[in-house]
C-alpha cells in the first residue's frame, strides 16, 4: 500500500509517464514509423577479409548495426572495414538490444583482438529500472575480457538531444542517459576497458546543432553521423595503433 508521504513522487511519476505517453501519441508517431522502416532495412555489416590481421567483434543494438545509414558501408562497423582492409569485422548486433540482450550476443568462446560493445540507448528509452542495467554492464564486461583483452564501451550519446524528443520527456531523456554513462565510466574502470564518451549536453552536442548528423527518424545517426562516431572512437580509444596492422 502507497503511504502518504510516497504520493508527491507517485503523482510526479504519473505525471511524466502521462506526458511521454503525449510525445508519443502526437507529433512523434510519424518518427516511430520512420524508426521502425529505417530498423527493417538495417543490417549490421560483415567484413571477411582473406587473411585478416586483426579481427574485431561487435556486439550492440541498432547502433552498431547502423541503422539509420544509407548503407551498412556508411555506418561505424563500415568505416573500420574502409579504413582497415584487413580487419576482420563479425558483427552480431541487433536493432532493439538492450545490455541485457548484448550479454547474449557474447556467447562462445572464440577469442578476438578486439571487442567493440555499442548499447545504451534502449536501456534509456525503455525506462529500464538502472541498478538492473549496472548489473547488466557488468555481465557484459565479464564475457567481453573472455573474448578479448581489448573491450571499449561506446554507448550512445545525449539520447535528449535527438529531435525524435521533445521537452518534457527530452530533459527527462537526457537525465537518463546521463546516469547510464555514469554506470559506463564506474564498470570500464573497474574492468580495465575502454569508455568512448559520446555524453554532450546540447550546447556542445553537433548532433544537436547540426541537423544533417541525425536520420530521418531523428533518432538515429545518419552517413554524416556515424562518420563523426568514428572520428570519436578512434580518437578517444587510441586506435590507430593498434589497428595499423589491418591497413
Amino acid at each position: 500500500m502507497t503511504s502518504p508521504s510516497s504520493w508527491p513522487w507517485t503523482l510526479l511519476l504519473a505525471g511524466l509517464v502521462a506526458l511521454a505517453l503525449l510525445a508519443v501519441s502526437g507529433c512523434a508517431v510519424w518518427r516511430i514509423g520512420q524508426a521502425g522502416d529505417l530498423a527493417r532495412r538495417s543490417e549490421p555489416l560483415q567484413h571477411t577479409p582473406a587473411r585478416p590481421a586483426l579481427r574485431l567483434l561487435i556486439v550492440g543494438d541498432s547502433t552498431a548495426v547502423g541503422t539509420g545509414a544509407s548503407a551498412p558501408q556508411a555506418s561505424l562497423a563500415g568505416w573500420l572495414a574502409r579504413e582497415y582492409p584487413r580487419l576482420r569485422i563479425d558483427n552480431r548486433a541487433r536493432d532493439g538490444a538492450t545490455f541485457a540482450e548484448v550479454a547474449e550476443q557474447l556467447g562462445g568462446q572464440e577469442r578476438h583482438d578486439l571487442v567493440l560493445v555499442q548499447a545504451g540507448g534502449n536501456d534509456v528509452i525503455r525506462l529500464r529500472n538502472m541498478d538492473s542495467v549496472a548489473a547488466d554492464i557488468e555481465r557484459v564486461l565479464v564475457l567481453a575480457k573472455a573474448r578479448a583483452d581489448r573491450v571499449i564501451l561506446m554507448p550512445a550519446g545525449n539520447v535528449g538531444n535527438a529531435p525524435f524528443f521533445d521537452p518534457p520527456v527530452s530533459w527527462w531523456m537526457s537525465s537518463r542517459a546521463r546516469t547510464l554513462h555514469e554506470l559506463v565510466r564506474e564498470a570500464v574502470q573497474r574492468h580495465g576497458a575502454v569508455y568512448v564518451n559520446l555524453y554532450k549536453e546540447k550546447a556542445e552536442d553537433p548532433f544537436a546543432q547540426q541537423p544533417g548528423l541525425n536520420a530521418v527518424d531523428g533518432l538515429h545517426p545518419s552517413d554524416a553521423g556515424y562518420r563523426v562516431w568514428f572520428t570519436e572512437l578512434m580518437t578517444q580509444a587510441a586506435l590507430a595503433p593498434l589497428l595499423a596492422p589491418a591497413r
